[in-house]
């Protein structure tokens, strides 16, 4: 069942009491990289992603009214800095909507923050229905996603399981810029195999990453292109046609770290490990293997692939000298209430 059928469902969790959902990371194959607001997230481009990924994601559980004061606990650790403080602002949107006072929220990972596996999208996604749902908001799927957008862009994407294209939009209040699902998870059966190549945090943020490449000289041709590229996804999603499909993405996460590594001063999220793990790609498909490789703003790639072809490009990439682990993940389910 798709992350949209999820939340419509009824369940015993009654709006506004404590609430506890779960939502997993998504990989966009077409990269949202880019804001036209910053202030609300809204994307310079459009995004597609053909998966969230199951055993990758957050549980996030909100209780309002539980103390004095916000408390943010994520694993087991009180929050502290701007992590906190990037829950708390997101709190206070919700708050603005329903006048609720101050809130716990405990936070349980299944994926490492802050390394490229895009574990803000999972985290705003969770938070997003949970916060919601405990301050008595009962929002349709698109206000959901819009809410979700708020805390991190990705976010948008993973209130939906299946294939999803997150909207640019062009209102300036950013009504009109939300995720929607393309097709259900059971349309298509793929894989995708995550090697890291560092659990290291990243030196640069993806936030703080987006405003310096927006002052690449490769920057308009970058938001230029993304139309056709969009195009060209849904035709390949609608088609299971998995070659199509990983060729235009493969040319979106080149053409996006092209652009990076074109700011000044450059931005390079690769690691030694992350260029050897594409050119192991180029030769799988050499070899007859339908594998395509995408990377987000880290030095993590991530492996497309039919679910037969799995086992061999995770052996290939785990050969590679400096992958620490090797991932396989199948379609995951969209955000949903636990508790």
């Amino acid at each position: 069942m798709d992350g949209l059928n999820a939340l419509q469902e009824p369940t015993t969790q009654m709006v506004g009491a404590d609430s506890t959902a779960r939502a997993n990371v998504n990989v966009a194959l077409v990269k949202y990289w880019g804001k036209r607001d910053p202030a609300l997230n809204l994307p310079a481009t459009g995004s597609i992603s053909p998966l969230t990924l199951d055993g990758l994601g957050v549980e996030a559980a909100v209780d309002f009214g539980a103390g004095e004061a916000d408390r943010v606990v994520i694993d087991g650790v009180d929050a502290a800095g701007e992590e906190a403080k990037r829950v708390v602002r997101f709190l206070d949107l919700v708050r603005a909507a329903a006048r609720r006072r101050e809130a716990k929220v405990v936070m349980r990972s299944t994926v490492p923050r802050g390394i490229g596996l895009a574990s803000s999208a999972a985290a705003f996604a969770a938070l997003a229905l949970a916060a919601s749902r405990a301050a008595g908001l009962a929002l349709d799927p698109s206000g959901l996603s819009a809410l979700a957008r708020r805390g991190s862009g990705s976010a948008a994407r993973s209130i939906f399981g299946g294939f999803v294209e997150w909207h640019r939009g062009e209102r300036a209040d950013g009504v009109d810029s939300f995720a929607e699902p393309l097709a259900p998870v059971d349309h298509w059966d793929l894989r995708t195999i995550v090697a890291i190549t560092s659990t290291a945090p990243k030196a640069v943020s993806s936030r703080d990453g987006m405003l310096r490449t927006a002052a690449s000289p490769f920057y308009p041709a970058w938001v230029a292109g993304a139309e056709a590229d969009l195009a060209e996804a849904r035709a390949a999603i609608r088609a299971r046609d998995l070659e199509a499909l990983g060729l235009v993405a493969e040319h979106s996460a080149l053409k996006m770290h092209a652009a990076a590594l074109a700011a000044r001063p450059p931005l390079v999220y690769w690691r030694a490990a992350t260029v050897e793990c594409m050119h192991r790609v180029w030769a799988l498909r050499t070899d007859g293997v339908a594998a395509f490789f995408t990377i987000d703003a880290g030095p993590q790639v991530k492996v497309l692939c039919a679910p037969e072809d799995a086992a061999r490009v995770a052996a290939v990439l785990e050969s590679v000298p400096g992958v620490e682990r090797i991932l396989e993940c199948g379609p995951g389910r969209g955000a949903e209430v636990i508790a």
